[in-house]
């Protein structure tokens, strides 16, 4: 179904604009069914160059699969979810990490090889249906804000899986998992790439 644009003019505060984006994107999600989002990555990074952006950032982890084609095409810096994180896990001195994500960012090149190329060792749950179930769950209930005991505790028990491989740290490589666990679970450091990412952006406004 092809869906109309339409632009959003921010409310007096932050925190108002957070609503209207949550609640309409929600109200898509219901009327379409599964993870519908009201606009296109390509479409929407050109319309943000028409705007004279200076760079761009693509707030979702596996979005970033077509980071370095859009980034190729449009010509303009990308802030890299990936990249700013890779930065600060070497800066905190950790080289052996495990990877939460979609299956997408678990499985295919695009996440891992750029972490590696910092030196870093990406460890994954072992099992595809392991694998299969983090999907599942970041798409039907975490992406649908559902926060379910059950779920938590299976992610607790993923995670320390990955610990027991050698995995000296956890990165949350999914914008909707920090819902669902944090630091407070884990007594080893949890990075969260939104939080990274939203940091790196920040540096890159105010430089």
């Amino acid at each position: 179904m092809k869906q109309k644009k339409i632009g959003l003019v921010g409310g007096i505060s932050w925190v108002s604009t957070l609503d209207y984006y949550r609640l309409i994107n929600e109200g898509v999600n219901d009327k379409l069914g599964g993870l519908h989002f009201a606009e296109l990555l390509r479409d929407a990074c050109l319309s943000l160059k028409r705007a004279d952006a200076a760079a761009i950032a693509l707030c979702a982890n596996t979005a970033h699969l077509f980071a370095d084609r859009l980034e190729a095409e449009l010509d303009l810096p990308f802030i890299h979810i990936v990249t700013e994180t890779a930065k600060v896990l070497r800066r905190e001195g950790h080289t052996t990490i495990g990877l939460l994500g979609t299956k997408f960012t678990m499985e295919m090149p695009f996440y891992r090889e750029r972490l590696e190329a910092f030196g870093i060792t990406v460890l994954t749950p072992a099992s595809p249906e392991t694998r299969d179930y983090v999907q599942v769950t970041v798409k039907e209930e975490l992406g649908r804000g559902l926060i379910r005991p059950e779920t938590k505790a299976r992610y607790l028990e993923i995670t320390q899986e990955l610990v027991g491989a050698g995995a000296t740290a956890l990165v949350l490589g999914c914008t909707e998992i920090p819902l669902l666990i944090s630091q407070a679970d884990f007594s080893i450091p949890v990075f969260d790439t939104v939080q990274i990412h939203s940091a790196a952006i920040v540096d890159y406004i105010v430089s």
